[in-house]
């Protein structure tokens, strides 16, 4: 049994291992209904508990869909409709889901919910979101870098933006890959210096836009304003300088991909002519969400052999 808490829970031969699955697996149903079960149903029998304590459109269907090709089934439980908007503790759900699922995906505004989830749970805990850390959204992502033609050693990754748990991830991802990440991101928005250390002196902050995006293979973009979140129109206008648009794509190397894990807002944190134009690659990044759900999956159930 093992946990998904973030790619680090992996380490470098498991991710690696991951992705492979993930675009093999992708290549091999091509054409298929997408509810189709894959030829060897590798989880069939098996149940996820989908536990969201903030609400998801991709992470939601793609983790269903998941369990659906890979033969198994998934449900569903969040705050509004279960205990856990009632004061049971997470130790006590934990210690419930495993009687009654094979696994559980987890998407909370709290990552010592998911950490103390995986402590008291006998099934494998996968990081669905948090307020930490995506792993599973930078593992579709590092899915549509390697399907795009690029190698991810010494790849150079600009990120514009917030400092967020998107960030986080990329940041481990590169620390793990050997690429370099270049965050530019305004004054009091930067990551905190223990996050930009898990890329292994890969990653740095900058305040220019432009010197982030100098020669950058791949320019990321999330949304400024997450859900809950306070202050958002003092936030929107220090964050307006960090637009991804033409110019700043321009200043990329020639070719030079936008990813964003959607939702977007175009005019904010992206413009329309960059991701709704040929350098995006946003549809292609949001089903793979599908393809490395699936390998996440069977890398936590020991099916995925990392070397």
């Amino acid at each position: 049994m093992r946990h998904f808490l973030d790619l680090s829970s992996a380490g470098p031969d498991g991710l690696a291992a991951i992705l492979a699955d993930a675009i093999d697996r992708k290549a091999a149903r091509e054409g298929q209904p997408k509810g189709a079960p894959d030829a060897d149903a590798p989880l069939a029998g098996h149940v996820l508990a989908m536990v969201f304590e903030k609400n998801s459109t991709r992470t939601r269907v793609s983790f269903d869909m998941a369990m659906r090709q890979l033969g198994g089934s998934a449900l569903v439980l969040d705050a509004a409709t279960s205990q856990l908007g009632r004061g049971e503790t997470v130790a006590d759900t934990a210690r419930v889901l495993s009687g009654y699922c094979d696994a559980i995906m987890v998407r909370t505004d709290d990552h010592a919910k998911l950490v103390e989830m995986a402590e008291y749970a006998s099934v494998p805990v996968i990081n669905g979101l948090t307020d930490l850390s995506h792993p599973c959204q930078i593992v579709a992502d590092l899915q549509t870098i390697l399907e795009a033609g690029m190698a991810l050693p010494g790849l150079k990754v600009a990120w514009l933006g917030d400092g967020n748990n998107v960030l986080a991830s990329i940041v481990e991802a590169g620390g793990l890959m050997h690429f370099d990440v270049v965050a530019a991101c305004p004054q009091g928005y930067q990551p905190p210096d223990d996050v930009l250390a898990r890329g292994g002196g890969r990653a740095r902050c900058v305040a220019d836009p432009r010197e982030a995006a100098e020669g950058a293979d791949v320019i990321v973009a999330d949304t400024w304003i997450s859900m809950g979140q306070e202050h958002a129109e003092q936030k929107l206008k220090a964050m307006l300088p960090y637009q991804v648009d033409g110019a700043l794509m321009a200043a990329a190397k020639p070719g030079a991909r936008f990813l964003h894990c959607l939702p977007a807002h175009r005019g904010e944190e992206v413009s329309a002519d960059v991701i709704d134009g040929p350098q995006s690659l946003i549809w292609a990044e949001a089903e793979n969400r599908l393809h490395a759900q699936k390998a996440i999956l069977r890398w936590c159930f020991g099916q995925i052999a990392t070397g």
